[in-house]
């Protein structure tokens, strides 16, 4: 069978992988344009071009695919699979293989649809997500589920753990389904639109720590950003990215966002409740991320009483 993979980033990468260690043929590989990245903006491919690019298949990356296609339809795949590729892929590439366009996605749909599924599911304190399986149709993550995997989502996991576990969870489920799709051996179940929820991609609003919440939906945004685009908060009028922290019980009276103790460890400070947040590891203006006991090793002064903003 000929397969046209459609993916860009990391989670998308052992996906490839997979398709190219097994029985089906990968005429082409669809992904984004090189982009400039890091602070010297080195001109970089992305993870899928450089797995591509390894086993010398053909890499294509229109700007806008809505606008330039043919050489996928050049390709005449039996299947086109896509797993976080970035873009609305048209009516016309859809439906345009012999078996359809099938979609690997990191949620149990109907619940959140969208391009942050795996942040959003920590940040709302969620025991479970996994992956879907599904027809592509031209309305967002709207198809019908082919084949669901549950994963449990543990209290210290963050994004990047949750990520790997989930690609490697797609990995194994798409080539499972694949021979029941093949062989017309599954049967698709329509969505259920009144369980519909939306995982929108993180916005610079979303990043910034509210002290003013309860201690445990701190913790859950602070692991459900990192490590990327990672929390922040304000302390002396400048940027602290909060990468790592533990929820600790402490009964108090100070204001949300109160240095409450300095310790070896950690700076705790207060939220609404007593569910208080260690802080273990952040990153000052201008500086690496470092674990908080070695930054007050280096003195620098973090006050008790003083306010996280």
């Amino acid at each position: 069978m000929r397969v046209v993979f459609m993916g860009t980033p990391d989670f998308s990468v052992p996906i490839l992988k997979g398709l190219i260690d097994s029985e089906y043929k990968v005429v082409g590989v669809v992904t984004q344009p090189d982009r400039k990245v890091g602070r010297k903006r080195i001109l970089t491919p992305p993870p899928v071009k450089q797995l591509a690019t390894e086993y010398n298949l053909e890499v294509f990356q229109p700007e806008k695919i809505k606008q330039d296609y043919s050489r996928i339809l050049e390709w005449n795949p039996d299947l086109i699979i896509t797993a976080a590729y970035g873009q609305i892929v048209p009516t016309e590439i859809l439906e345009a293989p012999k078996f359809g366009a099938i979609n690997v996605h990191a949620s149990l749909l109907p619940k959140y649809r969208g391009g942050a599924p795996i942040h959003q599911s920590i940040i709302d304190g969620c025991k479970e997500t996994g992956i879907t399986i599904m027809y592509m149709v031209d309305r967002m993550d709207a198809g019908d589920i082919l084949k669901q995997e549950s994963v449990e989502i543990e209290f210290t996991d963050h994004v990047g753990t949750l990520h790997d576990k989930l690609s490697l969870l797609g990995r194994d489920l798409l080539l499972r389904t694949l021979p029941d799709i093949f062989n017309h051996e599954i049967k698709p179940t329509k969505q259920n639109e009144e369980e519909v929820t939306y995982a929108w991609n993180i916005k610079r609003e979303d990043e910034r720590i509210n002290w003013n919440s309860k201690g445990i939906e701190i913790y859950n945004q602070i692991r459900g950003l990192n490590p990327w685009p990672v929390a922040y908060t304000k302390y002396h009028g400048k940027n602290v990215k909060v990468w790592t922290a533990e929820p600790v019980r402490l009964i108090h009276n100070q204001e949300p966002g109160t240095i409450l103790k300095i310790e070896s460890d950690g700076i705790v400070v207060t939220s609404k409740d007593a569910d208080c947040i260690k802080v273990t590891e952040l990153q000052l203006a201008g500086k690496k991320k470092q674990l908080v006991k070695e930054i007050l090793n280096g003195n620098h002064e973090f006050i008790e009483k003083e306010q996280f903003e």
